[in-house]
């Protein structure tokens, strides 16, 4: 599942009777009616009945349904019963049942900690003074495997100030990553993609820019495939993800580990008050947001913006993740048995968390929505913190990430920080 602008082709319609299904039925009937002609016995009747219908082993033939779903998928479905959800659990104590669901997570990351140490070179010769704040690049090292640059913003002033890191989308836009959210300040090819990506989705805005200027130090990086890490291209998605598979790694795994390590790279600056640390993300963002929070210490608080859903509301037909490519980068295989998406979010409870939604996005069913948003409020309750949680529904609004919206999260962060 992407930010929902990638590209949405019509998916030929096929019969919901698999082809070997209806092969066996066909061939039954045929058989059946060679033995004699005349009014319909019991035998005939059987036959010429839907192959679903006809016990024995033809019955169990399935094909491939619209959306690249098994015929059988809703069997699928009702074996997924989330054990190790709040409430579900037999752990019944939430400081335990919180290090067992991490732990289950990470197993099912297929990625290792990793204590590299970070090694910041900060780039002195492209720090540019904004009004209120200062521009630089910072490149370290998030894992053993490789260095990333990111964009750091600082606040004039004395610090420490509150940070938040802030997590791109992925929209099928690989060319630019963290410029999606903080405006290059030295590269006018990517200046004039990222204008037209914030025109598009953040109401010409970059967030990253609004929050300096509102005294918060900002980190945003590139997540592999996208800007300086890429790019990538959409139909490359899925080997790439296989690969890391073949190569017993995981691309949301790595991910997942890489953005747990960029917060604690950000909480451990000098300038920053590592106590008072956000993360903030739009679509695949959000998933990443919420995500960080469930798994690091050192995040205090999450905004997520358009990714919150049930798994089960949102695996029917039509429905953008499953075309895979993009959904790769949020696949925990396995995961599922255990943990359902607002369960492993619930891990971060009691921290102040927020997750808007576009009732206009396509890419999340409202059903998706309300069974997610009403399991995350039952755990914050539970933890007596029902305050601590914000869930907002935008009703004239899709998969977006607005001024407003902006207005509202920002607000809402100067609060819980």
């Amino acid at each position: 599942m992407n930010s929902g602008t990638e590209p949405s082709p019509q998916t030929p319609r096929r019969s919901p009777l698999g082809r070997r299904s209806f092969v066996a039925g066909a061939g039954a009937a045929a058989l059946l009616g060679a033995a004699g002609a005349g009014a319909p016995t019991a035998h005939a009747a059987r036959a010429t009945a839907p192959a679903a219908q006809i016990a024995g082993p033809a019955a169990q033939l399935a094909g491939i349904v619209e959306g690249n779903l098994p015929d059988f998928h809703p069997l699928l479905k009702d074996e997924l019963r989330f054990p190790l959800a709040w409430g579900t659990s037999p752990v019944p104590d939430f400081r335990a049942w919180r290090r067992a669901a991490r732990a289950k997570v990470e197993e099912h990351l297929l990625v290792e900690r990793d204590h590299t140490p970070y090694e910041p070179v900060f780039g002195e010769s492209d720090r540019v003074e904004a009004d209120a704040y200062t521009r630089e690049s910072v490149t370290l090292s998030l894992t053993r495997y490789e260095r990333v640059r990111g964009s750091l913003l600082t606040p004039h002033g004395t610090g420490p100030f509150p940070a938040v890191l802030l997590l791109h989308d992925h929209g099928a836009k690989f060319d630019i990553g963290k410029e999606k959210l903080v405006r290059p300040w030295s590269d006018d090819a990517r200046l004039a993609s990222a204008q037209a990506w914030a025109d598009r989705c953040f109401s010409g805005r970059f967030v990253g820019d609004e929050l300096a200027r509102r005294g918060y130090v900002i980190l945003a990086l590139d997540a592999l495939g996208w800007g300086d890490r890429g790019p990538v291209t959409y139909e490359q998605q899925q080997a790439l993800a296989s690969n890391f598979f073949n190569l017993g790694s995981s691309l949301a795994g790595l991910m997942a580990r890489e953005d747990v390590r960029a917060a604690g790279f950000l909480a451990g600056l000098d300038r920053v008050d590592r106590r008072r640390v956000a993360a903030v993300g739009f679509s695949m963002g959000a998933f990443r947001a919420w995500q960080t929070a469930a798994l690091s210490d050192d995040v205090a608080a999450a905004a997520s913006v358009c990714w919150m859903t049930g798994l089960k509301e949102v695996m029917v037909p039509g429905n953008n993740i499953l075309r895979g490519q993009s959904s790769y980068c949020m696949l925990h295989p396995g995961l599922a048995r255990h943990l359902d998406f607002p369960d492993v979010a619930s891990i971060a409870a009691p921290k102040p968390s927020l997750f808007f939604h576009g009732a206009q996005d396509t890419l999340f069913p409202a059903e998706g929505v309300r069974v997610a948003h009403e399991k995350l409020h039952a755990v914050w309750r539970s933890r007596h913190a029902g305050e601590h949680l914000h869930t907002k529904v935008w009703p004239e609004l899709g998969h977006v990430f607005t001024a407003p919206q902006q207005d509202e999260v920002f607000t809402w962060l100067d609060a819980v920080l």
